[in-house]
């Protein structure tokens, strides 16, 4: 995959006069590449879709085969873990809100929601997230077709950063799509660039190669062989001020590659923890197997003989079976004795959770996040501390998330003052990202405590519903001001606490 990607990038980007090497960037261009940390990924890619040769595959020796190669058991932790920290992050009840000064009702939020709902959004970016934190990072691109403004949710596999700021803001990337159609295979890469006036471009390209060839590049064709409709190689955006994509990674410190902007797995630094979960989640699947039965057999009873009837080979026993072990005896000591094992299934269950301690710890997770009780793994569900490495990691992540939300919204904003039919009049406006704290609150009991601050004088009604409902200010101050229109006339003292004048 990776010798592939270096194609991409040796061929786009000497076209683009970026440099002259594949592994040695122009003065002006700030870009690292390692073939080592895109093999990391197809790693981490492997172990999330549940195998990887070196991980899932050991040497094992019987009668039958010999030494031969077979797959461990596995139970899945880099899925479970995933999935688990996406849900925490992002579920049903997060809120996305946009509030507008001055409006009641905010026509920028009215558009985004319909935008994100048309996208089916709150199914699709949890997905996608999940796939962040296995992949270690993900793309959010917007795009602009008939129907209107469009989202594709791209994986870390699929994207290639150019450039990236002093912040590590990535602001050109390639996109590369691949579609097999009759006997080829099409490789297509969106360069997203900025070309030498500092305005932004999206380049096409397109190659084709024999569709069983799936790690080479082939040559280049033109786009019209497979987009029959699109009449351009090159888009020019002079209205366009920001990147028109927005890269999310997980909130870890990159520690496999310095020098990229590029995000690491959620489990990078557990690899070894989970194969060493499986291992032991392997052999106590195989204690069951051998468990069941163990017979020492004398070894000439293992023999083959002529069966006197059919002509044919045949053993007395079968040797593939485990269950029967052969031994040397000597005259008159041959007998078949049943070897009766006792099972480790307790020993077995207590290797696998402190494994899974250790790997909850190197994920973020508290201690007892994860459980084995013989059957499955189980997560906790309970409702755990604000002071919980749960809580401290899910409040950690939210921040990159949260601010690429905002980021995606301000993109949608924009891109829809330049190509749609809506003129936003103002970039005055607040976004609101709303996180599901539940897990780590018990609301009641906030609400009782924010009353009695506001009761008691020491904070204001505005500020208590920011805190308790991730109001924005303009948005407390428009719920006030409802409320004060339902209770009755608004008190001198009161406007002059909420500043309603």
């Amino acid at each position: 995959m990776f010798s592939k990607i270096m194609q991409l990038l040796k061929g786009g980007l000497h076209k683009l006069g970026l440099y002259s090497d594949i592994k040695k960037l122009s003065d002006h261009k700030n870009v690292s590449m390692d073939e080592s940390f895109y093999t990391q990924i197809d790693k981490w890619k492997a172990l999330y879709s549940g195998y990887l040769a070196d991980h899932h595959e050991y040497m094992d020796f019987n009668i039958e085969k010999g030494k031969h190669r077979k797959t461990r058991h596995t139970l899945g932790m880099p899925k479970v873990v995933t999935e688990e920290i996406a849900t925490l992050i992002y579920n049903e009840k997060v809120q996305i809100s946009i509030s507008e000064k001055e409006k009641e009702t905010s026509d920028v939020n009215e558009f985004i929601q319909q935008v994100l709902k048309a996208n089916k959004f709150n199914t699709k970016f949890p997905e996608l997230i999940e796939k962040m934190f296995a992949l270690g990072g993900a793309v959010l691109k917007p795009y602009v077709d008939e129907q209107g403004i469009k989202l594709q949710f791209v994986t870390a596999d699929a994207f290639i950063p150019i450039s990236y700021s002093a912040t590590g803001e990535i602001d050109e990337g390639v996109f590369i799509t691949e579609q097999v159609k009759g006997q080829y295979r099409y490789t297509h890469l969106e360069w997203y660039i900025k070309d030498d006036d500092g305005v932004y471009a999206i380049e096409h390209d397109l190659y084709r190669t024999d569709k069983n060839k799936e790690d080479e590049l082939g040559i280049k064709v033109e786009l019209q062989e497979l987009y029959p409709d699109m009449q351009f190689d090159v888009w020019r955006f002079p209205g366009v001020t920001r990147p028109m994509f927005v890269y999310l990674k997980p909130n870890i410190a990159n520690n496999i590659d310095f020098s990229s902007p590029l995000g690491i797995s959620l489990y990078a630094n557990a690899m070894d923890t989970m194969k060493a979960i499986d291992i032991a989640f392997d052999s106590f699947i195989r204690e069951f197997r051998l468990g069941k039965k163990r017979i020492m057999v004398p070894r000439q009873a293992l023999r083959t003989v002529v069966d006197p009837e059919t002509g044919e080979f045949k053993r007395y026993f079968d040797a593939s079976d485990e269950v029967y072990q052969g031994y040397d005896a000597g005259p008159g000591n041959e007998k078949i004795e049943d070897m009766s094992v006792e099972l480790r299934v307790d020993e077995h269950i207590s290797a696998v959770n402190a494994l899974l301690n250790l790997f909850a710890m190197q994920t973020g997770f508290s201690a007892g996040s994860f459980s084995f009780d013989g059957q499955s793994v189980k997560t906790a569900t309970e409702v755990v501390s604000e002071n919980s490495k749960t809580f401290r990691t899910k409040q950690s992540h939210e921040v990159v998330i949260e601010d690429a939300l905002k980021h995606l919204i301000h993109v949608i904003v924009e891109m829809e003052k330049v190509f749609g039919d809506r003129d936003f009049t103002t970039s005055d406006y607040e976004i609101t990202v709303q996180f599901d704290d539940s897990i780590a609150q018990d609301r009641t009991a906030d609400g009782a405590f924010y009353v009695s601050m506001v009761t008691s004088g020491l904070m204001s009604k505005m500020k208590a519903m920011m805190l308790q409902f991730g109001y924005s200010e303009e948005e407390a101050k428009k719920e006030i001001e409802q409320m004060q229109k339902e209770n009755g006339s608004v008190q001198a003292e009161q406007v002059d606490e909420f500043g309603l004048e």
